[in-house]
């Protein structure tokens, strides 16, 4: 059977095309970009725009059986709330698109991802899960996320009738939360000498470490590196400058208020009481006696331009200027 996952290059995607292939399925992947996480099992992979209708027909060629629609402009919660008019323009697109080319197509079935956003944001707002059980019919009467849950409760209205009129069989899931590992292939650790990837740390590397007493960056060696699966609810904590999935016995130094004075080190799981979180971005990092002698004789060595000429003062003397200046140019840069 030939099928269809459109979005085949995202998280959730790249997965769903490797499960159909395990099924026995041959599976034709599309999107903007290849997978990040692990090469594509898709027997065939489409990098195309599917906001363009005839980018839609083409995916369809070849008697595409089943159509799963992961294909999304989609972020984490800052992004939504941030970019609702490009969300709703190129996810309407892309949904209305691809519904109609399947139907034009004869697809036998079409699967669409929705969201837990098209549920009224007041049944969302408490973790009593005795209380606040979300079921089907709770999305009416409607008062979704502002923009990124209209555009999902609008498509799931577009499957429903594509159903009811055009007999093309629709199935709507609505999805809640979706989520990975903490630490991906990507993640880097700073050490003594330099970056390195987390999976490659090994117990003779130094860590960088702050001294919560001094506020001092310090090197040590770890006492323990942690691999191990877990299943379970985790918490994001998402900003412009903190990306970051972690299980509830994370530990994070933290402080719940700018107006208290210092940080402490906590389990995510016993600050429950936090409206904010905040973390600590600065420190002591320089080491040694002799910072302050250095600091009147920094010299910036003599450059050279591909065409000859030197980069010099007046004179041919030799650029000088403090290690301070030099150090705050380059914090800047």
């Amino acid at each position: 059977m030939r099928v269809l996952v459109a979005g085949a290059g995202g998280f959730i995607g790249s997965h769903f095309v490797k499960y159909l292939k395990g099924l026995g399925y041959w599976v034709r992947g599309v999107d903007t970009k290849y997978p990040e996480f692990w090469n594509t099992m898709a027997d065939e992979f489409y990098i195309s725009d599917l906001r363009y209708f005839e980018n839609c027909m083409a995916a369809m060629q070849g008697g595409i059986y089943h159509v799963y629609n992961f294909a999304a402009n989609m972020g984490g919660i800052g992004f939504i709330e941030t970019h609702k008019a490009e969300i709703v323009h190129d996810n309407t697109l892309i949904s209305l698109h691809m519904l109609d080319a399947a139907h034009k197509s004869n697809v036998k079935r079409f699967f669409y991802t929705s969201s837990a956003c098209v549920y009224p944001g007041y049944k969302q707002d408490t973790v009593d899960l005795d209380k606040s059980t979300l079921r089907e019919e709770d999305a009416y009467p409607a008062d979704p996320e502002d923009g990124y849950g209209w555009e999902k409760l609008y498509t799931e209205r577009m499957c429903r009738h594509y159903r009811e009129d055009l007999d093309l069989d629709t199935r709507v899931v609505r999805f809640h939360n979706i989520y990975g590992p903490c630490f991906d292939k990507r993640t880097e650790i700073l050490t003594r000498d330099g970056f390195k990837f987390f999976k490659d740390l090994e117990y003779s590397d130094k860590i960088a470490t702050l001294n919560p007493k001094t506020n001092d960056l310090e090197y040590h060696n770890p006492d323990v590196i942690q691999s191990y699966h877990y299943s379970g609810r985790m918490h994001h904590f998402l900003s412009t400058r903190i990306d970051l999935l972690v299980t509830p016995d994370h530990q994070i130094y933290t402080k719940k208020s700018l107006k208290k004075k210092n940080y402490e080190i906590k389990k995510v799981k016993d600050c429950s009481d936090y409206e904010r979180f905040y973390f600590k971005r600065n420190c002591n990092a320089w080491e040694g006696e002799n910072f302050g002698a250095l600091a009147q004789n920094t010299i910036i060595e003599e450059v050279r331009y591909e065409d000859g000429r030197s980069m010099t003062n007046r004179g041919g003397r030799i650029k000088q200027v403090s290690t301070k200046t030099w150090l705050s140019f380059l914090g800047g840069f």
